[in-house]
């Protein structure tokens, strides 16, 4: 689904959803603005508020001492979860597909080195039950059972009916030989990928 058609058809009153900041505080978790400071020094992951074009485009893990003044006033800061990442597609709110990702720890958090189905159910978020709009769609994302992102949409890495999905990204080669096919399907900084 392009951009344009899934921010068309999200009612009004639903936008807070893709808003990471206002899900974030809404779901307790310790979280600011740019510009609010952190409880204490750490390691925090900031991200765009929104970002409807994702890939996890300018989200990255920083220290942070106390003054996030130095942020981008469309970035807000938030404790990092530990744990499986997954991305779930509920179709009328029944778990359809659960795809588990892989990234290594050294990587850019936009570069995933494979996303896999897994046989998982998980139960559709309790925060999205009264949403205004009606959704056929929708995708969670979730780090250790920590909802972080959603979606109006299907987990698009997975329309082909594939199991496996292996990004190829700009800069890099990757050949993968018997059971997998490559597919072109460029989005950011990746070019496709080998799918199975």
């Amino acid at each position: 689904m392009e951009v344009f058609d899934e921010w068309s058809q999200i009612h009004q009153n639903d936008l807070w959803v893709y808003n990471k900041l206002i899900l974030s505080r809404k779901l307790g978790y310790l979280c600011g603005p740019a510009g609010s400071p952190v409880p204490y020094s750490d390691f925090f992951i900031v991200r765009p508020v929104m970002n409807f074009m994702g890939m996890g485009r300018f989200a990255r893990f920083e220290v942070i001492k106390k003054s996030t003044e130095y942020l981008h006033p469309g970035e807000f800061w938030c404790e990092i979860f530990k744990g499986t990442h997954l991305s779930v597609d509920f179709h009328r709110k029944q778990c359809v597909l659960v795809v588990q990702g892989f990234r290594n720890a050294d990587n850019s958090l936009y570069k995933w080195n494979k996303w896999e189905k897994i046989d998982e159910k998980i139960e559709f978020p309790h925060i999205l039950y009264d949403l205004i709009g009606d959704y056929e769609w929708i995708n969670c994302e979730f780090i250790g059972n920590k909802l972080i992102e959603v979606h109006f949409r299907p987990n698009p890495d997975f329309r082909y009916g594939n199991n496996v999905a292996i990004p190829v990204w700009d800069h890099t080669t990757i050949e993968l030989e018997g059971k997998y096919k490559y597919v072109e399907d460029e989005d950011y900084l990746r070019k496709g990928f080998y799918i199975d």
